[in-house]
C-alpha cells in the first residue's frame, strides 16, 4: 500500500478533493543512505497552498528509466492522479532520466512547464540552464518535473502552480481551491467559482 497524506483544506473552500501525486527519484534516497528532503518539500507547499482537500501518494525511488515511467503510469492510470509533480533526476548527468521518462509517458508536452522553470532558477543560479524538467500530459493527468533541492523545489513550484489549477480546469479534473496568500493561482473570471 502505498503512503497516503490527507489534506482536509477549509472548510468554506469551492473546490473539489484531488489525487496529488509525489514521486521522488533519487537512487540514494530510495535505498536509505539518505532521507528524502524532496518530496517532504513538495507536500509542505500543499499542505499550505491548497484550500481544498487532496489525497496525496508519495513515492521514493531510483533513478531508473523503467520504474520512473512505471510509476507515473501506475499513478495516472491505476490510481487515477490529477497531478503528479516529481522531485530529482532533471539534470545532464547519465543516471538523471526523469525528463526523459516524463516524455515517453506523456500524451502532450507543455514546453512552457520547462521553459519557465528555468526562468525561475535562473534568478538564483547560473546552473538552471542545466536544467531539463519538462511539463506534460498523461490522459487528463498533468506531470510536471521539479528540481531536487528544498529550496528549488519552493522558488520552482510557488510561481508555477499559479497556472496549475487552470490546466487542471482544462484537462477536465477537479477545481483546485488554493489559498490565495500562499498562491494566488490565475484563473478567468469566467473559470472562478465563488
Amino acid at each position: 500500500m502505498l503512503p497516503l497524506t490527507k489534506i482536509s483544506g477549509k472548510d468554506n473552500s469551492c473546490g473539489d478533493n484531488s489525487t496529488l501525486g509525489i514521486i521522488t527519484v533519487s537512487d540514494r534516497a530510495s535505498k536509505g543512505e539518505y532521507e528524502d528532503e524532496g518530496g517532504p518539500a513538495i507536500l509542505q507547499f500543499l499542505e499550505q497552498a491548497l484550500a481544498s482537500s487532496a489525497d496525496v501518494i508519495y513515492r521514493c525511488i531510483p533513478d531508473d528509466l523503467d520504474t520512473i515511467k512505471q510509476t507515473m503510469i501506475e499513478f495516472a492510470d491505476e490510481i487515477g492522479c490529477d497531478i503528479i509533480i516529481t522531485t530529482g533526476g532533471t539534470g545532464p548527468a547519465k543516471r538523471d532520466v526523469t525528463p526523459d521518462a516524463t516524455i515517453s509517458v506523456c500524451d502532450r508536452i507543455l514546453d512552457g512547464f520547462g521553459e519557465q522553470m528555468r526562468m525561475i532558477s535562473l534568478k538564483y543560479v547560473p546552473t538552471a540552464i542545466l536544467s531539463r524538467q519538462v511539463g506534460g500530459t498523461r490522459g487528463s493527468c498533468l506531470i510536471f518535473n521539479l528540481p531536487g533541492r528544498p529550496k528549488a523545489i519552493r522558488e520552482t513550484i510557488d510561481e508555477i502552480w499559479k497556472a496549475v489549477p487552470y490546466c487542471v480546469d482544462l484537462l477536465q479534473g477537479p477545481y483546485i481551491d488554493m489559498n490565495d496568500e500562499i498562491c494566488n493561482s490565475f484563473r478567468p473570471p469566467d473559470s472562478r467559482r465563488r
